[in-house]
């Protein structure tokens, strides 16, 4: 991993505004210039479900060295701390799940530039739950502690959604309401600032519910991040080394990106309204509570930004959100895989029907 000090000024994040992801974007290109080649793109891609799958590309994708190198990790992938970090999400997965809806999202949602190409795909602005159920099922699949194995599905899960970016983008750019103003869509400052929200921002919202975070754990979490990040075509220069690093790079991406936008607030209203509305919650905490907590976890400065309702949360939705990983800090984890499938099959079981 490059270990140079990167200064994260204007000037070069808005030179990644304007950078992509351009092997996918290449691959894409060759095949959408047929229909045979669109054809079995979208069905190799529909089809794929586990990593061993990447080792039988159908013929006319054996020449393309993204789809043939997907399942490989970068040299600097330390497996160690890869396997600390999968540990640490399976301790608290609960916990991080909840993190995800109410305030990885709507912190991207609060970037305006980034939130114009999610509102104009109308399948996440309109089937919210859709969007919140792949998410999630996104997250438990490269979280895995077999994740990377033959038998996994990590590389496989992150090949199709960074082929997703890249028919984002193809779509996005043949339309007619993009504007160069924007930059590029999903672009690398965009794409970046996402890693950051699974990552760093976790970690920042588990420690303001009291959690005790430690060092080891947090840098071995957003390690296995940015393996998750390299893996989806972000640049380099874009996964901070360490936790001073990536507050830099988060803070200021804030300060070039957060501000109101029409687009922000709608997408925070649809996933406000569907979380509140599907009643995830089982009744523990009400639809008010819910969204006060999202402005207590991401504070009330980006909170206003996306619009959601002042208030202050009261202590028994914080301490019935913590719960979940309060209670498991005492109990003895026989074994992570085991904690993992546990914690996946209530996450299944909670979001079943929805």
């Amino acid at each position: 991993m490059n270990t140079t000090l990167v200064r994260y000024t204007d000037d070069f994040l808005s030179a990644m505004r304007e950078q992509t992801d351009t092997a996918a974007d290449d691959l894409l290109e060759r095949c959408f210039s047929s229909e045979e080649g669109k054809l079995v793109l979208r069905h190799f891609l529909t089809d794929l479900n586990d990593n061993e799958q990447l080792l039988k590309l159908p013929e006319l994708l054996q020449n393309e060295s993204l789809l043939c190198n997907a399942a490989q990790l970068p040299e600097w992938a330390n497996l160690k701390q890869m396997q600390t970090g999968a540990a640490f999400f399976a301790r608290y997965a609960a916990l991080i799940m909840n993190m995800l809806g109410l305030l990885s999202l709507p912190y991207c949602y609060a970037a305006a530039d980034g939130a114009k190409v999610l509102y104009h795909s109308e399948r996440l602005r309109n089937d919210v739950g859709k969007r919140l159920r792949e998410t999630g099922e996104f997250v438990w699949q490269v979280m895995s502690p077999d994740a990377f194995a033959p038998e996994g599905q990590g590389f496989a899960t992150i090949i199709k959604v960074r082929m997703m970016h890249a028919m984002a983008r193809y779509y996005t750019l043949k339309s007619s309401h993009w504007q160069a103003a924007w930059g590029q869509p999903v672009n690398q400052e965009d794409m970046a600032g996402t890693n950051l929200s699974f990552s760093l921002l976790v970690i920042r919202g588990l420690r303001k519910l009291d959690i005790a975070v430690s060092y080891a754990d947090q840098q071995a979490f957003m390690h296995l991040w940015n393996v998750i990040g390299h893996l989806l075509g972000v640049d380099q220069k874009l996964l901070p080394v360490d936790g001073q690093q990536a507050i830099d790079l988060e803070q200021t991406i804030s300060c070039r990106q957060i501000k109101p936008s029409e687009e922000g607030r709608a997408l925070t209203k649809s996933l406000t309204d569907y979380i509140t509305g599907a009643n995830l919650t089982k009744g523990r905490i009400g639809a008010k509570e819910t969204v006060q907590l999202m402005r207590f976890l991401m504070g009330d400065e980006i909170a206003d930004v996306i619009d959601l309702p002042a208030g202050r949360v009261p202590a028994s939705a914080i301490n019935l959100l913590k719960l979940a990983g309060m209670f498991q800090e005492f109990k003895v984890v026989p074994s992570v895989n085991n904690e993992y499938r546990q914690q996946y099959s209530q996450f299944k079981k909670q979001h079943a029907g929805l």
